[in-house]
């Protein structure tokens, strides 16, 4: 009996990831798709499963097509200028578009995976990213910034820490921020 329940966790081990990306995938793409699919059908009468979806890529790519043009800079400094007048709606929309630009943008800021020695007395270090390394506008000298992300988790710390304590890590960082994410189980 016990070899049998050890056999139904394994099983489990092998099915329960690819079942929750899946299911997770699923529910998204239904929650996109549903969200968009009220409109389409009002317009045109009748259900075709994913064109919301479809219709949202296409929307999406049309408006990072514009904002790269010439187009796309008034447009933006109209729109933070108005940011700017109320300040709560500013501090979202900058620190999402910040977050965002991070990972995606042209300016991708987790670019540098770092370890960085966090306790010179027992070794202990941490996998980082390393955000800043000229910190003079802070009145920082000799230190730079390091993000590190939180294991099983979308979130992590920002440290100030000695440039001394921080090597760079020969790995891409796709597969670092994979490592830290789940807790150093995932290698390639």
């Amino acid at each position: 009996m016990k070899k049998l329940v050890g056999f139904f966790f394994q099983g489990l081990l092998y099915v329960a990831p690819l079942g929750l990306t899946i299911y997770s995938i699923v529910l998204l793409f239904n929650v996109i798709d549903g969200l968009i699919q009220k409109y389409i059908e009002a317009w045109i009468k009748v259900h075709i499963p994913g064109l919301g979806i479809l219709l949202l890529f296409v929307m999406i790519t049309i408006l990072g097509m514009i904002g790269g043009s010439i187009l796309g800079t008034p447009i933006r400094r109209v729109i933070e200028k108005l940011l700017e007048r109320a300040p709560l709606f500013k501090l979202i929309y900058s620190s999402i578009r910040d977050l965002l630009s991070a990972f995606v943008g042209k300016e991708k800021k987790f670019t540098q995976p770092v370890l960085v020695k966090v306790n010179t007395i027992s070794e202990l270090e941490k996998v980082g990213f390393l955000t800043q390394e000229d910190l003079s506008s802070l009145g920082i000298k000799d230190k730079v910034a390091v993000y590190f992300p939180h294991s099983y988790n979308f979130s992590g710390e920002m440290f100030i820490v000695p440039a001394e304590h921080v090597r760079a890590l020969n790995m891409a960082p796709t597969e670092a921020m994979k490592f830290v994410v789940s807790g150093g189980v995932a290698m390639s």
